[in-house]
């Protein structure tokens, strides 16, 4: 799932983050925190922004971490007919939120004013879009979106109508996750155990990873040597440049990993979280046993989930 990196969480939105103080249901013993919130239904997503964190999901619902608590935005999603929303990532000052989901929807929020824009369906397609990686700043920026048609669909022209273009990477498998390290560098991953790269934004080569037996459900691209997967029966898998490094922590399915600068969190099935700190994963202890779908990580770290389940630490 693409985030600001944690650095630029803290300079963009450590002051205001650091400030609220969102109501608590129950604590868990390694600090997670599940806190009120405005739906019932699943989270696919979360991101850091300049002004809060937000979270999207089912029903094309948005919702903001604002000074008093999480509270609603958005409902319907880009274009007004509820379709579930899957993936979020923020431009590169943190200013426009970029929404995908069910049915080729694909939107872009300015949580400055409140505006969203919709641009579903390009070149008609209405796929189901499962994940959004953009970089550059508001209003000039290249976006891509991975579906589960085997498509990555790319814009280099801030998403406007007629700038769409589409590559199919392999065999035609979806694409669960997609995230760029920089302009135009970033990897993906599909439902067919492998894993790609790029450095132009529009040609990807697979990498690896050879029997990995295993579903891969999130990535997380920092460099084009540093690298890490997350899948099912709690595998991680962590690419150097040359090589994957297999390591299983148990049996839950992992959906989403965010690791920077030696430490990090990947989250799943039961209320699972894996923290990672100088090269350890250990498993943190929480109030949850909802399935997690997606980790954020800032001046407060934010995990959300099945349930309308958001945690804090």
């Amino acid at each position: 799932m693409t985030r600001l990196t944690r650095r630029s969480a803290l300079q963009l939105a450590g002051a205001s983050l650091a400030a609220a103080t969102v109501p608590a249901v129950t604590a868990g013993e390694d600090g997670w925190t599940s806190v009120e919130t405005p739906v019932d239904s699943t989270l696919h997503d979360v991101s850091h922004t300049t002004r809060n964190a937000h979270a999207v999901g089912d029903g094309g619902s948005v919702v903001e971490r604002r000074t008093d608590g999480w509270e609603i935005v958005l409902q319907g999603g880009p274009t007004g007919n509820g379709n579930d929303l899957f993936g979020a990532a923020v431009t590169d000052d943190g200013e426009r939120l970029w929404i995908v989901g069910a049915s080729g929807a694909i939107g872009e929020y300015d949580v400055t004013t409140g505006n969203l824009v919709d641009r579903s369906a390009p070149n008609d397609f209405t796929a189901n879009f499962n994940d959004v990686a953009v970089t550059g700043a508001a209003g000039d920026a290249d976006v891509y979106v991975a579906d589960d048609s085997g498509s990555i669909h790319y814009s280099f022209e801030n998403g406007e109508e007629g700038t769409w273009e589409y590559t199919v990477p392999g065999s035609g498998s979806g694409f669960p996750a997609i995230e760029f390290h920089s302009s135009r560098s970033g990897h993906a991953v599909d439902t067919n155990g492998r894993v790609y790269e790029t450095d132009d934004g529009t040609t990807w080569e697979p990498i690896g990873i050879e029997d990995a037996d295993v579903t891969f459900y999130g990535i997380d691209s920092d460099a084009a040597d540093d690298v890490t997967v997350s899948g099912g029966n709690a595998t991680i898998f962590e690419y150097d440049g040359s090589q994957w490094v297999p390591e299983s922590l148990g049996d839950a399915d992992l959906f989403d990993v965010d690791t920077d600068g030696g430490d990090g969190y990947a989250v799943g099935g039961g209320g699972t979280i894996f923290e990672y700190d100088a090269g350890d994963w250990t498993r943190n202890q929480t109030p949850s046993g909802e399935n997690l779908q997606a980790v954020a990580r800032g001046a407060t770290d934010i995990v959300v989930g099945a349930g309308g389940e958001i945690l804090e630490r």
